[in-house]
């Protein structure tokens, strides 16, 4: 049978070493689950994916919108063509394709595109099954004591 320190991959203090608390505590959170509420697991995302850019459909601005790019704060000038995201949040050609060249989300509502990068598509999934999960829960939950 091993010995505690064995079983948990650690090594016993040498003669007058004193224990790091910090790395104790950073342990302790990973075990249990609880660092990525420390925020330590979030990423950056990525640039969104050269396909998802390219499909961004393409409107024209019609003469009863009185709106402003959220990017460059200009008004749209009236005949002019614009792009509009999924979330249907509308920008300048000229704004939105450098801003979806360094991350895949809206300006104005963080939507995500779909990104090249596997990892961070891996990622997102994961979070998303995280969030379904707890609204599984609840609803068990609730139909249970109900």
């Amino acid at each position: 049978m091993s010995d505690y320190f064995t079983e948990m991959g650690w090594s016993p203090l040498s003669d007058g070493e004193a224990p790091n608390h910090l790395i104790d505590m950073a342990r302790f959170l990973r075990d249990f689950g609880m660092w990525d509420l420390v925020g330590q697991d979030t990423e950056l995302p990525p640039p969104a994916s050269k396909d998802a850019v390219a499909n961004l459909p393409e409107i024209k601005i019609e003469s009863n919108e009185n709106k402003q790019c959220p990017v460059c704060l200009k008004e749209f000038e009236i005949g002019n063509k614009a792009k509009s995201m999924p979330c249907q949040h509308v920008f300048h050609q000229e704004c939105i394709i450098p801003w979806l060249e360094k991350t895949n989300s809206c300006p104005l509502c963080r939507y995500e595109l779909p990104t090249d990068d596997e990892d961070y598509e891996m990622y997102r999934k994961e979070k998303k099954r995280a969030v379904e999960r707890e609204k599984d829960l609840e609803s068990l939950h609730n139909s249970m004591f109900m």
